[in-house]
């Protein structure tokens, strides 16, 4: 059994009774077999389908056919005669004789192959040897024909005993089986080909059925994946808030002085719901994102301002640390049309990043710069990008010299919850949310985030921003 077929697709195609002669031949060919009979033998050649069409003849009019075709009823009996040869089955035995009013012969035959019938060949009219002389039913078609001229030209037609038709006839069946041959391996392996098509079409319409279905079941967790976070954090925010308000209070001593020691454990408490605060704002923001309720706030920013503020916040964290944090931003740097708010969001995800990868001693480093944008003009509307001035864009870099990313890895790192080391005993914390926060806030900025090596060691985050955003930006929104 062929694989990837059922075997009775199989049988179908081998022992199909339905297979008719013109499905294995190629009729042009045909045509020059029973033409080569024709010249050979001087008798005409027909092969019909078993459905009674023409597949392929070789025929020469004799001149008794001629003369008795130019009287209106000489006309109307060789038609008559014709249609009825076509028309014979030849039976059981398949090999009969059908007279000719002439006295001419037809010969019906049976074509089979490998069992099955699959046409007929018709053999004539040709003349028996036995008539040497006009029969009556020749003179008594039409009126007009001459008795001596029909006898001297059916005498003309070429004459042959039955042994030597069946014998033609035998050696045009024999040649047509080796075409035959041929021809139905070519018909089964079409067939078998396409059958396997089909079948390899089915089974891609039932994995195509079965995938679709498990993306729309994706789909759906996904949106209840985020709705339940949405919720969880929402509900979370409220008593965390006032778990972090009741501690600094304490720490403020309002509730009375407190031990050193019990002071330590409550700056702890408060340190840990500030982080606890962080993340679950991450997951509100991630929830926003996904579902496009999150709008941003346009405006004029400068993006020197904004890097301050991130150098501000984050230098304790670095001196804790140990890292060293550099800002290289020169003063005169073009403003840009975005959300102040959102952007400060995006570097300080992407510089506490830096600082958290980065050992002991080792550096973070953000700079900017206004560079050409090549790609620009493509957004052209007017068609003529080829000719637009290149616009220019602000390109923000945060370089560290920490561990790194792997280059397998840089594809993934913007996902949501993915983190390179997903270990539970991993070294580094996080719900792996900041860089798709920030992915997503780029984009919607009409910018893009970039991963570049920092060798020997570390990573380069390159944030390409455009100076000058299109009007329907000050309408924004973040897609899912």
């Amino acid at each position: 059994m062929t694989a990837g077929l059922p075997s009775v697709a199989i049988e179908d195609l081998v022992l199909d009774d339905r297979l008719r002669v013109e499905d294995l031949v190629d009729r042009a060919g045909l045509d020059e077999l029973c033409k080569s009979f024709q010249a050979l033998f001087g008798i005409p050649v027909r092969v019909y389908s078993t459905d009674g069409g023409m597949v392929a003849e070789a025929t020469g009019e004799h001149e008794i056919c001629a003369y008795v075709n130019e009287t209106p009823n000489g006309r109307k009996a060789c038609a008559s005669t014709v249609a009825a040869v076509k028309a014979r089955d030849p039976g059981e035995s398949g090999d009969v004789t059908h007279p000719c009013f002439t006295g001419a012969t037809y010969r019906v035959m049976t074509l089979e192959y490998d069992g099955r019938k699959i046409g007929r060949l018709v053999v004539g009219p040709f003349l028996p040897s036995s008539v040497v002389k006009a029969p009556p039913s020749l003179g008594a078609v039409d009126p007009g024909i001459a008795a001596d001229r029909a006898q001297a030209l059916l005498l003309k037609m070429p004459s042959a005993k039955a042994e030597a038709v069946t014998r033609i006839a035998k050696h045009f069946k024999s040649s047509l089986d080796l075409i035959l041959f041929a021809g139905h391996k070519a018909h089964i392996t079409s067939k078998m080909h396409l059958a396997s098509v089909k079948e390899g079409y089915r089974q891609l319409e039932d994995k195509t059925a079965k995938l679709q279905e498990a993306f729309d079941r994706l789909k759906e967790l996904d949106a209840l994946k985020s709705a339940f976070l949405a919720t969880v954090s929402h509900e979370l925010r409220t008593p965390l808030t006032s778990i972090i308000g009741y501690s600094e209070m304490l720490v403020e001593g309002i509730a009375g002085e407190m031990k050193p020691e019990q002071q330590e454990f409550v700056r702890t408490i408060h340190e840990k719901g500030e982080q606890l605060l962080s993340l679950i704002a991450g997951l509100l923001d991630q929830g926003k994102l996904e579902s496009g309720t999150m709008k941003l706030v346009m405006g004029v920013v400068h993006v020197e301002n904004v890097l301050a503020e991130v150098e501000s916040t984050l230098s304790p964290t670095a001196r804790k640390k140990g890292v060293r944090l550099d800002l290289d931003v020169p003063a005169d740097l073009p403003s840009l049309r975005g959300d102040a708010e959102r952007l400060r969001q995006v570097f300080l995800n992407l510089v506490e990043n830096a600082i958290k990868f980065t050992p002991a001693g080792g550096s973070v480093k953000v700079s900017a710069r206004s560079n050409p944008d090549d790609g620009a003009g493509e957004e052209e509307e007017d068609g003529l990008a080829l000719l637009a001035p290149a616009r220019r864009k602000l390109e923000v870099r945060v370089s560290d010299t920490g561990i790194g990313i792997p280059p397998r890895e840089r594809s993934k790192v913007f996902d949501a919850f993915y983190q390179v080391d997903s270990s539970s005993t991993r070294e580094y914390g996080g719900t792996g949310l900041g860089l798709s926060i920030a992915m997503r806030l780029v984009t919607a900025h009409s910018g893009t985030v970039r991963i570049e090596d920092n060798l020997p060691r570390g990573t380069v985050f390159v944030v390409s921003l455009p100076q000058q955003a299109s009007r329907s930006s000050a309408q924004a929104q973040t897609s899912a």
